[in-house]
């Protein structure tokens, strides 16, 4: 028995350049210098042409340009990246999301003018922090001027719909020091702000510092002191906690990454994006130039994985949890045909009486003190279905 997937209506498209590589990002990125920038997207074009002839789209309802920092593209280059975006994906409706990620510093006034001309109507900075000496500690390049500068050249050029990313967590970072980058946050009256915390990933410098024990990073009980700090200031400053790492107004809440969390499909396009469609998964090929030349065969798969009714059932309630709202009974009914305790009504239950998850009219969501904890309990939904 299959289950139902509907064609996407999002879209992802990964821009691996960056300026310079920080200290923590295991992210498919390369520094711009020396990169066949053109040539990457003629290679975009031909995947684009090919992905919408194998699997034509319907109304697209949002697209995400991702990296890698997409903002280092010239004023020159992202008008012709938005052209061959419009293309294939016509967005000419205002009701579509289009959200392309941003680093302070690498959007002027004019780049900005060519993306709100392409569509582009939501900026999402990796600000990560607004102490100086932190900002240089995780190998970032911006200074906190340049967030200023940059969010006001945005709101200038008529962007409405802004987020920043803050990290905590990070080397010889005190609860001080993450106070003031909150207050200093809360003041711009963004629409929208990612708090994450860090993790060394490997491959990255940091997790080399790690390995030699040379990366002071506070104790787990000041991380999750943070992140308790950071729920209760951007809750009281009027923002809505709508999954375990978002805050927003209300209205502007992330469409794009909802569709994830929903475990809806969405294509992934370019150099090492994932996607999810016709019941398939895929990531694309890493390399750029190794990208560049698979597009002018076919499509640049790297890997394509199948999904099973079990696995998409397990996938739907890991990342739909994440939402504070929870998952809905009548979205998994929607997509496998059964009630959501046929399969999971065992686990549900034992979970619910350690108070880990509470029962809703619609279906079920974390409990307020098991937010913290959502990694313990996502992990119970790994193999549930597919080891039996």
């Amino acid at each position: 028995m299959t289950y139902v997937q509907q064609p996407p209506t999002a879209v992802y498209v990964h821009i691996p350049f960056c300026t310079n590589k920080c200290h923590y990002c295991d992210f498919n990125s390369y520094v711009l210098k020396g990169q066949p920038v053109a040539d990457y997207l003629d290679a975009l074009e031909r995947e684009l042409e090919l992905t919408v002839r194998m699997l034509p789209p319907p109304v697209i309802e949002t697209i995400f340009v991702g990296g890698g920092t997409p903002t280092v593209l010239s004023p020159e280059q992202m008008e012709r990246f938005l052209h061959i975006l419009h293309m294939y994906f016509p967005h000419k409706d205002e009701g579509v999301e289009f959200t392309m990620e941003a680093n302070p510093g690498t959007t002027d006034p004019d780049k900005l003018a060519v993306m709100r001309q392409g569509g582009v109507n939501r900026l999402s900075f990796g600000v990560q922090s607004f102490d100086g000496a932190l900002l240089e500690r995780i190998g970032r390049i911006h200074s906190t001027d340049d967030v200023y500068l940059s969010l006001g050249n945005a709101r200038k050029a008529g962007f409405r719909n802004l987020s920043i990313d803050l990290m905590f967590g990070l080397p010889e970072q005190t609860m001080d020091h993450l106070e003031r980058s909150l207050d200093c946050a809360l003041e711009l009256d963004l629409q929208h702000y990612s708090i994450y915390g860090l993790k060394v990933e490997e491959n990255t410098l940091f997790h080399a510092l790690y390995q030699k024990d040379q990366l002071p990073l506070p104790e787990e009980e000041v991380e999750a002191r943070m992140f308790d700090r950071i729920m209760e200031r951007l809750e009281r400053a009027g923002y809505r906690q709508y999954e375990i790492s978002n805050f927003a107004r209300p209205g502007f809440e992330s469409r794009h990454n909802s569709m994830y969390w929903r475990n809806r499909s969405y294509y992934g396009i370019g150099a090492g994006a994932h996607g999810y469609a016709s019941q398939t998964r895929h990531v694309n090929i890493k390399g750029v130039q190794a990208y560049i030349d698979a597009t002018r065969k076919g499509l640049p798969r790297l890997e394509t994985h199948p999904v099973t009714r079990e696995e998409a059932m397990e996938d739907f309630m890991m990342v739909g949890l994440r939402l504070l709202d929870g998952i809905r009974r009548s979205d998994f009914e929607e997509q496998f045909g059964e009630p959501i305790e046929a399969r999971f009504g065992e686990i549900l239950d034992r979970l619910s009486e350690k108070g880990l998850l509470e029962s809703t009219d619609k279906g079920y969501r974390l409990a307020k003190e098991a937010v913290p904890l959502a990694n313990v309990v996502f992990g119970e939904f790994i193999g549930w279905l597919t080891d039996k």
